[in-house]
């Protein structure tokens, strides 16, 4: 009888075929069958592994410059391809757009702390108060999907400087809005136009750094992303109460903004660079011309309505839904749901003012700093190792870093039963249910980085739009808990809501983790057959 392949074995089929098929991976392109995802892909398969067939010419280059040929994916001989940027360089971007992607979170939190103040301002309750950020949190999820096409055709940095600048003006107008209705459309227009970065920084992710890093330059944006819900109102609380108003926030954030425009157009060059050919690029251009001064069409295909549908179509991937669900929904108990409902569960209990309530988010940011020192340089370290102990012949196959996944799992939904109980338990304020928060946090972003990479790891060539879909369901979910969290409180209590949590949990994202690295690689093999057996019927 014959044996069945182990994982490895089905992992290495699956990776080994990459290079074999890439004339019937472009044929597909040009039929409509393959995304065209962003300009990278048309090399996609040098994400394979080493490059054996280097010209002697290439190979001195990449000696030269990166010190090895083991390189995954293979860079160019082109200085402007981001993968042959000095380290220096490529982290400076990363930074400004990990800070972009914090921001945009951080904007949507930043005004918790004055919630009380717009009730009083506005003759609005609480709860509406609070709907000035869970309208930016929708709104943050729906409009990258309107701006990933438009940065894959005219490139990340036009859009970085749009973003920007416009942001900056939209929060002027926040400042100057003085009725409910106001304020609620100019926090949709911050939020549009704010938004790129919380989902295209995956891409850029992708295209500036090799595989070996990924897990730890995802993890520094997917760490930005979680401090800007407890960061924004931690340092707003201070804001707020020392103005005695609301109205300074919204010019801090303008001027953080206008910084960002100044330092984006200095020190982020273009990272969407088109990869025909392993060879020197044949261009008039300088090399600092496109990267800085390169404004128009970058990307080989024009914009079509499916580059807008295209993440949607997402749901149907297996290795991207499940960690996608999973994680959104340990981010809206561990983030969304802590960062929103602090000011309704403290104020009335203990009295709290705006300052005394940033504070509180103080544990939430350690937790989730500690925690990214073991999801992001944690899990390369765990994938290394295992590398080694295969050896140069085999593939880690991704699922393997899922198991750093699950100490994540285990301190969130420890650090949601302390806090719930402890507060439960207090009738005079102490610490302890924020030591809570700080344990979830911890897990929470354990969780997020390991499930981020994962998801790229498993489709890389849909690294952009896996950004932007993650962040289309992670929005939802935290736009909706917003309208049925107090609810939850007021009708179950504090202790009923902690085993509530752990239960949908428990059901909804650990078991579904557990079943993707049972079944993760199949699955893709799976998927990978079919769309060979389409490519071949149209190119046969």
């Amino acid at each position: 009888m014959e044996s069945k392949p182990t994982q490895q074995e089905v992992e290495g089929r699956y990776v080994g075929r990459d290079s074999a098929n890439t004339s019937e991976n472009e044929a597909a392109n040009e039929h409509m069958v393959a995304e065209k995802d962003h300009a990278i892909m048309d090399n996609s398969h040098l994400e394979s592994g080493i490059g054996g067939d280097l010209s002697p010419q290439h190979r001195d280059y990449l000696m030269a410059r990166h010190g090895t040929v083991d390189l995954t994916p293979l860079p160019t001989m082109d200085p402007a391809d981001p993968l042959n940027w000095p380290a220096w360089k490529k982290n400076i971007n990363l930074f400004l757009v990990a800070f972009h992607a914090m921001m945009t979170t951080f904007i949507a939190a930043s005004v918790i702390p004055a919630f009380e103040l717009f009730s009083i301002d506005f003759g609005v309750s609480l709860t509406q108060a609070s709907y000035i950020t869970s309208v930016q949190i929708l709104i943050l999820g729906i409009s990258p999907i309107f701006w990933k096409p438009i940065s894959n055709r005219f490139g990340r940095r036009p859009i970085w400087l749009i973003s920007t600048f416009l942001s900056m003006v939209c929060n002027i107008g926040c400042a100057e809005s003085n009725s409910y209705p106001a304020q609620i459309v100019t926090r949709i227009l911050v939020a549009f136009f704010i938004s790129p970065a919380i989902a295209i920084s995956s891409a850029v992710v992708t295209e500036t750094f090799f595989a070996r890093e990924r897990a730890q330059k995802m993890g520094i944006w997917t760490l930005m992303v979680t401090l800007g819900p407890p960061s924004g109102p931690f340092i707003m609380g201070f804001v707020a109460y020392h103005t005695n108003g609301w109205q300074w926030i919204y010019w801090i954030l303008a001027m953080v903004n206008g910084a960002q425009f100044i330092l984006y157009f200095f020190f982020s060059p273009e990272t969407l660079y088109v990869r025909n050919s392993t060879g020197p690029k044949n261009t008039s251009l300088s090399p600092f011309r496109r990267q800085y001064l390169n404004f128009g069409k970058l990307g080989p295909y024009p914009i079509t309505w499916r580059d807008f549908w295209t993440p949607i179509t997402l749901f149907a991937y297996p290795n991207i839904l499940l960690p996608t669900i999973a994680y959104s929904l340990i981010f809206g108990f561990s983030s969304v749901l802590l960062t929103v409902e602090i000011p309704q569960l403290f104020t009335p209990k203990f009295g709290f003012n705006a300052q005394q309530i940033g504070l509180q988010f103080l544990g939430m940011i350690i937790g989730s700093v500690l925690g990214e020192q073991l999801g992001g340089r944690g899990s390369d370290w765990f994938m290394r190792r295992k590398a080694a102990q295969l050896g140069r012949s085999r593939t880690v196959a991704p699922e393997y870093r899922i198991w750093v996944s699950y100490p994540g799992f285990a301190l969130v939904l420890c650090g949601l039963v302390v806090f719930c109980v402890q507060l439960n338990k207090l009738t005079t304020y102490n610490v302890t249910p924020i030591i809570g928060i700080g344990i979830s946090a911890f897990g929470n972003q354990m969780i997020t980085t390991v499930l981020v990479t994962y998801a790229v790891d498993c489709h890389h060539e849909h690294a952009a739009s896996i950004g932007v879909f993650i962040n289309l369901v992670r929005s939802t979910w935290g736009f909706i808990g917003p309208f049925f969290f107090p609810d939850m409180f007021t009708n179950l209590g504090l202790d009923g809501t902690a085993g509530l949590m752990v239960g949908i949990l428990i059901v909804f994202a650990i078991l579904p983790i557990v079943f993707i690295q049972w079944k993760g690689a199949a699955i893709r093999i799976k998927r990978a057959d079919n769309e060979l057996d389409q490519v071949n019927t149209i190119t046969r």
